[in-house]
């Protein structure tokens, strides 16, 4: 469990640091962005591997039918997560698409793994997630950005699809087919 700790705690201080620090992550330029990056996906793959390593406590029961709503909700968190790439309509509808797309991943997530490693893991990154909004909410006004078009929803739906069939193919590879429940 304490690699998959430092796993989480690298990603929630690299992406907290601008709001935490902001003179210091102002004062460091082009390379906070770099350390940020670096740090982001140390603590990933410290995630990934502190998850598969970590002892599996089952805390509570879940539902047979929540691995449905867990893929359903997938694919509206993918969605999210691209919004502001893609402009699409919603870009000026939400002002975190991103962070909601991850509060959705992590709570569908708690929804079909009720574990000990799963409610660090993903209760930690929703945890995150509405604590990121707090605090873009109170450090700045939103200044809503120029309407999407349709045509950015169609280019994200696209590659939702698409990613949502890697992370698919993906957690196949490792060993849990995210279409079957397990009794």
């Amino acid at each position: 469990m304490t690699v998959l700790l430092l796993g989480l705690l690298l990603w929630v201080g690299s992406h907290m640091f601008k709001r935490i620090a902001p003179k210091a992550r102002a004062s460091m330029g082009d390379s906070a962005k770099a350390m940020v990056a670096g740090l982001s996906v140390l603590g990933i793959v410290l995630m990934v591997l502190g998850f598969r390593a970590a002892t599996q406590v089952q805390l509570y029961h879940t539902p047979s039918w929540g691995v449905h709503v867990n893929n359903l909700a997938m694919v509206v968190a993918i969605f999210l997560l691209g919004v502001g790439g893609t402009k699409g309509l919603l870009v000026n509808k939400m002002r975190h698409p991103m962070l909601t797309g991850v509060l959705i991943w992590a709570l569908s997530h708690l929804l079909v793994n009720g574990d000990s490693a799963s409610l660090v893991l993903f209760g930690g990154m929703g945890l995150w997630a509405v604590a990121e909004m707090v605090m873009i909410n109170r450090a700045t006004k939103w200044k809503r950005p120029a309407p999407g078009s349709l045509a950015g929803d169609a280019k994200n739906l696209v590659a939702t699809v698409l990613i949502f069939g890697v992370a698919t193919g993906i957690h196949i590879w490792l060993g849990h087919n995210p279409f079957v429940t397990v009794m």
